[in-house]
């Protein structure tokens, strides 16, 4: 009898996707990991959908796509329902089985299940499904079949076949057994009828078979019954054998932190630690809500205290795999949510390209202090980077750089430039830069808090940087009107049409001094700028148009953005207003301000993505800036559309 055939789920990504899908998978370079589960919140109606999540070490979990389905379980299953989802990479290391469980709870209850669902994929976003329902495709030993419970997967390297498992409870026995058979070529369906894999002595839920130094491990939940039948105790055991067939030996210790207390669990998944000998048995405390793990390395010794899983999501049953950066930006491409982390370029030629919607532009880390250059036509931005969301303090280790040709369309690149990279800078502090280019070289002015001003020089706009100097360009004994600590901040260089490059910075005072020829030397004394109307808190940037300079600065705290002109870069300035009010959920703000392909742009942070609110975790955003025939300048209008119209 042959199987319906549901169909493609989703249309295949762009031909770029695909070319990455099939490079082979290299376990010594996996980035992270994917863990597929179902929910176990919200609707009920919604909870038994097929979901993901990744994490780049096992215990801090990201949903993606927002938590919602992935693949909509009215689509590929008979029942409208999926729980119980295990994920297995193929032996080829480029494709990828799921099975899951065919049942629908909050709609059909806890009566029967018809079966499982097989799904099969070459890139982890799209996937072919078919259902099995051992009811009707074998009916002479499973037509009195009631359940077909949490199927799992393991390739057979005899056979050369995979092995697919399930516990089966029929109407004629309480019995819980697990059941097995080879699926076909195109894991569309079953070789044959199904045979029994292993009957625990008191029943069996959950199966995960781990194979390790040539034996096989069988973890399931099992219980203890007493001498009525009665069951008095429960939770994750093993049975082991140097067959995949079998025959198992129990091994009736209980392997859960849980099972000598009232606490229960299920749904228990091994999985290997990457780049490591450790193993994490995680399982689901479905009455209590929530996920836990215990570690080992042998598979017969677990450490004796659980540790939870971080997670913006309620996970139920599910199971986990090891991911190579090259998939975890595929399956951010498509669902969206994956942290920057697993993004992120490591070195060399690698590159991470995304595509912005909408501001902020980059949602894959938290990017503030923005500085842009055009060459040619490209815009390169050269950001701060906040390390994490729910920051009580400005933690800051590096700068990141990406270039567009359209502000839509962006490159990122492997960090170049480290507050590590300047030995003097004690205080540790990858605070605001600003990176112009001068003779074939590009210059990055850097502010490490109260250690000074840097500057670092590199051949090529993306680096890499290297520290030109050895030492700070400017310290607080340049600041001479400053008395506070981290005066010396936020550098902004304007290079003028006669060749003369200047450095503007400053906290609470405004410092301006001329550079010399060579980029990295002081040229004459430091001054400092004053005009009637000035509130300078800090950010100073300089720009030209039509003659006239520019001064925009953060202003108050806090803080908005002001401006001012003047026919001369020293001044006198004239005070001309508010050009941008608080970016929302942020305290700073910091511009930058070019032109790019005929069009002003405004570049600045706000704290749009930061879940925990606060002002510590920041993202870039782009909105246009237009002059008025007298040359002020409008007020910038902050948009979510930003310049991407998305």
């Amino acid at each position: 009898m042959k199987l319906k055939q549901m169909g493609v789920l989703s249309i295949a990504l762009m031909s770029f996707t695909n070319v990455i899908a099939q490079k082979i998978y290299n376990a010594d370079k996996a980035a992270g990991y994917l863990f597929a589960y179902f929910e176990g919140s919200g609707d009920k109606n919604t909870q038994e959908q097929l979901r993901f999540a990744v994490s780049q070490d096992a215990q801090n979990w990201v949903a993606l796509n927002n938590n919602k389905p992935i693949l909509s379980s009215a689509d590929i299953s008979q029942t409208g329902g999926i729980r119980d989802p295990h994920i297995l990479r193929g032996e080829d290391k480029k494709s990828f089985y799921m099975v899951a469980t065919d049942m629908f709870t909050a709609k059909n209850g806890w009566g029967s299940n018809p079966g499982i669902i097989l799904m099969r994929s070459d890139n982890l976003t799209d996937w072919k499904h078919n259902t099995v329902d051992l009811a009707k495709l074998y009916p002479k030993k499973f037509k009195n079949v009631k359940w077909v419970w949490a199927p799992q997967t393991i390739y057979d390297p005899l056979a050369k076949k995979y092995l697919v498992y399930f516990t089966v409870k029929s109407y004629e026995n309480d019995k819980l057994d697990f059941y097995a058979a080879y699926a076909n070529k195109d894991f569309s369906g079953f070789e044959r009828e199904p045979t029994l894999l292993f009957s625990p002595k008191f029943g069996g839920i959950d199966g995960d078979i781990v194979y390790k130094d040539g034996v096989y491990h069988f973890f399931f939940k099992g219980n203890t019954k007493d001498g009525a039948g009665k069951e008095v105790k429960n939770g994750i055991q093993q049975a082991t054998s140097k067959s995949l067939k079998g025959p198992w030996k129990e091994d009736f210790r209980y392997l859960d932190a849980y099972a000598d207390t009232s606490v229960v669990v299920e749904g228990s998944s091994l999985f290997k630690l990457n780049g490591t000998d450790d193993y994490i048995l995680m399982y689901d405390l479905y009455a209590n809500g929530r996920y836990e793990f215990q570690r080992t390395d042998d598979l017969f010794n677990f450490s004796s205290k659980p540790e939870a899983l971080r997670k913006n999501f309620n996970p139920r049953h599910g199971s986990v795999i090891s991911i190579s950066k090259e998939e975890s930006r595929l399956l951010n491409s498509k669902w969206g949510g994956v942290p920057g982390e697993l993004l992120s370029p490591e070195a060399g030629d690698d590159r991470y390209r995304f595509t912005a919607k909408g501001n902020p532009i980059i949602k894959h880390h938290f990017t503030a202090d923005p500085a842009a250059m055009v060459k040619g036509d490209t815009l390169w931005l050269y950001a701060g980077h906040d390390f994490a969301g729910g920051q009580q303090g400005y933690k800051m280790k590096d700068w990141i750089v990406y270039s567009t040709t359209d502000l839509k369309n962006w490159t990122e690149y492997p960090v170049s430039l480290r507050i590590s990279d300047f030995t003097w800078a004690k205080s540790g502090d990858a605070f605001a830069g600003h990176v112009t280019e001068r003779n074939g070289k590009y210059y990055w002015y850097i502010s490490s808090n109260w250690s000074g001003i840097g500057v670092a020089v590199a051949d090529r706009p993306e680096g890499p940087f290297r520290d030109a100097l050895g030492k700070p360009l400017l310290t607080n004994k340049d600041c001479f009107a400053s008395s506070h600590s981290w005066a010396c901040i936020d550098p902004a260089v304007f290079i003028d049409d006669d060749g003369q490059a200047w450095i503007f910075w400053g906290n609470r005072e405004c410092y301006y001094a001329k550079l010399k020829e060579n980029m990295v030397e002081i040229d004459g004394e430091v001054k400092q700028l004053n005009f009637e109307g000035l509130a300078f808190t800090e950010a100073p940037w300089v720009h030209k148009h039509n003659g006239k300079y520019y001064l925009s600065y953060a202003t108050e705290f806090p803080e908005k953005i002001a401006y001012a002109m003047a026919d001369k870069i020293e001044g006198p300035y004239v005070y001309k207003g508010i050009l941008n009010e608080i970016a929302g959920n942020s305290n700073t703000n910091h511009q930058a301000i070019v032109p790019f392909k005929n069009q002003w742009y405004f570049v600045y942070h706000n704290g749009g993505i930061n879940p925990d609110g606060g002002s510590f975790s920041r993202s870039i955003c782009i909105d246009t800036l237009n002059y008025r025939a007298d040359g002020t300048i409008h007020k910038i209008e902050m948009t979510t559309e930003g310049t991407t119209g998305d």
